[in-house]
């Protein structure tokens, strides 16, 4: 089984008995001819998202609860393999045996062989999100790829162009020239539970569309893979291996409720700790690039740190939750609303505000020049105030 370190393009989730390292993965592997490295929504219409399945009552599922066949068959359709190719360059001394090419002819020599290109070629999975062809999967599976191939399950073979990419969220957004798609409908991942029974599909090690059944372990996850991104992951135990990424997270109703993004391991295997990007950061991602082609995010302008139980203590707040207002940037949301270093912000439009990894992506779902209400404590007193949000320089 290949190492995720080395799967190129994606950040593959690694560990060791003594620490655990998280990283993305594509699940693929890449090929070259030189060397065989392993390789890493304007708002939507409506009308051109699929509709999910008939309406049943609360907390009922319309498909059997004796067995997944149903359900399997309803959004199986709608999750697609994608395969990459990107040209990639060789240095000459990552060849097996320069080292005995320089003893003979200097460095100079070495260092002045043309490096030379071969082909990689890489593999992931991705979701059908509109009957018009446009298809949502990991930025990372994408990434730096030159052509890109989408298998679909009738068994036709389509191009794709990149319509976005979203580094931050770790998303991206294809268009294939196709109509009537099977396209599986959004579902609401705020309303998902821990506890939840969940399908993940996609292609695993690329032997042929997969589907495993685990439940939501927890939510609100942050794994820390990169400077700048934004987590908000649903956890699951439901098998999740290279060649996962970009696939389906399905609840139990037939909806898309997250798509499959990274993996803890501590050999490279399925060890039962899975994450996926929920699906309202998703159709947040999905409406801004297909109407901008990147994603706009807004600023407040501060900088925060972690309620501890001693900070909680010598402010006197309630319970440990919220984040502290570390520096305000001058001229900025914040500092022209008169928030102040040592505030603790608990919500943010009416929402709670957990801790900052909450109250980052709330701000970056938010849309530049938007108004926003932050509730806030200052010296125990609780207190709200009104912000006209900036953005983030692009």
């Amino acid at each position: 089984m290949t190492t995720p370190r080395t799967l190129p393009g994606a950040r593959s989730i690694r560990a060791s008995l003594a620490a655990l390292a998280i990283a993305l993965f594509a699940g693929g592997v890449w090929h070259g001819a030189a060397s065989a490295q392993a390789a890493r929504p304007v708002q939507v219409a409506p009308t051109s998202l699929a509709s999910p399945p008939a309406a049943a009552p609360a907390h009922e599922s319309p498909f059997s609860r004796t067995s997944y066949a149903d359900l399997v068959k309803a959004v199986t359709p709608s999750v697609v393999t994608i395969r990459t190719e990107r040209t990639a360059q060789v240095s000459p001394a990552a060849i097996e045996g320069d080292d005995l090419f320089r003893r003979f002819f200097g460095e100079d020599q070495g260092r002045n062989r043309r490096q030379e290109p071969f082909r990689q070629r890489a593999l992931g999975s991705g979701v059908v999100v509109s009957r018009d062809g446009y298809i949502l999967t990991n930025h990372h599976v994408i990434n730096g790829a030159s052509t890109i191939q989408v298998d679909l399950n009738d068994g036709r073979t389509l191009t794709a162009k990149v319509v976005g990419e979203d580094e931050p969220s770790d998303l991206a957004l294809l268009k294939v020239e196709a109509e009537s798609l099977p396209a599986l409908a959004l579902g609401n991942s705020d309303a998902v539970q821990v506890g939840d029974v969940v399908l993940a599909i996609g292609n695993p090690l690329g032997i042929g569309q997969t589907v495993t059944m685990g439940i939501v372990s927890a939510k609100g996850r942050a794994t820390g893979v990169g400077d700048g991104s934004y987590e908000d992951f649903l956890q699951t135990d439901a098998a999740i291996n290279q060649g996962n990424s970009g696939g389906a997270l399905v609840s139990m109703n037939g909806e898309l409720v997250g798509i499959n993004s990274q993996m803890l391991s501590t050999s490279g295997g399925n060890i039962g700790i899975g994450f996926a990007i929920p699906s309202n950061m998703a159709g947040h991602v999905i409406a801004e690039l297909r109407s901008e082609g990147h994603v706009r995010r807004a600023r407040l302008g501060i900088t925060v740190e972690p309620v501890t139980s001693d900070l909680a203590a010598s402010l006197k707040l309630k319970d440990v939750r919220g984040a502290v207002v570390r520096d305000v940037s001058p001229n900025s949301a914040a500092d022209q609303a008169g928030l102040k270093s040592g505030d603790v912000v608990l919500s943010f439009n009416g929402r709670s505000v957990l801790d900052a990894n909450m109250l980052r992506n709330r701000i970056g779902e938010s849309a530049p020049g938007s108004k926003a209400t932050i509730g806030f404590t200052r010296d125990g007193q609780a207190r709200e105030v009104t912000v006209t949000l900036g953005a983030i320089a692009s």
